[in-house]
């Protein structure tokens, strides 16, 4: 009796250990024909939407995960809950390594975001008048890109090298006396009812249904912004020359996804395919 005791318990100790080691492989494991990815909802999950029959050809699965914020996506990719994620450019990425002591790193370039400069009282840059306020991104980089792109423009003059750093303290000339406004990047759409203009970036301005009409300017596809702030695919390290990450990569730069990104968003997201 004693010996069969000993044998049912080591039995039952056996199939606990085992049932505890599958929960826990549940957490690591994925399906290696699905490819999980997290990404903004404009325009980044609607390109991946266009990218997911390319993706069915090769025999894999495409799950998306939206995301509002861009903190979220690194936390959930550095964690493990996604093969990739497809929401920013390789500054921010930069810096939230820096920051977070991860090692996520570039799978592919895929498009640039396009800032640009949208009607609010001001329909035209003829008409801005003395003292009219121009809103711009209160972000460092954002804001130093709408400077960049008021320059171009003819409506201020910066300091000589003050580049993608610049700050309205560099502003040397401002011929028409225009006031700028630092607001948050996200609000700014809201805000063109009470401003002359609204310096806006690619994909609030998409997630606020402004059309090409609506804007009188934007960032070109060859200017210093749009080599620097190409939007990026991101994977952890060592993951990049995974088959389902060049399954991924491939199919976000096929002639589908180019012909969607430029008939739709009309100028204000541009591809940028590199990898």
């Amino acid at each position: 009796m004693k010996k069969r005791n000993l044998a049912g318990i080591v039995v039952i100790g056996a199939l606990l250990i085992g049932a505890l080691a599958l929960t826990g492989c549940g957490k690591t494991e994925k399906n290696d024909k699905k490819i999980v990815v997290g990404a903004s909802p404009t325009p980044h999950a609607e390109i991946l939407e266009v990218a997911r029959e390319e993706i069915e050809k090769e025999g894999y699965m495409l799950e998306i995960k939206e995301f509002e914020d861009y903190v979220k996506p690194n936390q959930a990719l550095a964690d493990g809950d996604l093969d990739a994620n497809f929401f920013q450019h390789e500054p921010y990425l930069i810096d939230y390594n820096k920051k977070n002591k991860t090692e996520i790193e570039v799978a592919g370039l895929e498009h640039f975001e396009s800032l640009g400069v949208y009607k609010g009282k001001k329909k035209s840059f003829d008409e801005l008048a003395s003292g009219d306020k121009i809103a711009v991104p209160n972000d460092t980089t954002n804001e130093a890109r709408a400077l960049l792109l008021l320059e171009s423009n003819g409506i201020i003059k910066l300091k000589e090298g003050a580049g993608l750093e610049a700050t309205k303290k560099d502003i040397v000339s401002n011929p028409k006396n225009i006031e700028i406004e630092e607001i948050d990047a996200a609000i700014i759409p809201k805000t063109l009812p009470d401003v002359a203009l609204g310096v806006i970036n690619g994909n609030f301005a998409l997630g606020a249904n402004l059309k090409a009409d609506d804007r009188i300017a934007g960032e070109s596809s060859d200017s210093e912004a749009a080599l620097k702030y190409a939007n990026i695919i991101a994977v952890n390290k060592g993951d990049k020359d995974a088959k389902k990450i060049e399954v991924l990569v491939k199919a976000l730069h096929s002639d589908k996804v180019k012909t969607f990104i430029e008939e739709k968003y009309q100028g204000t997201v541009i591809p940028k395919f590199s990898k």
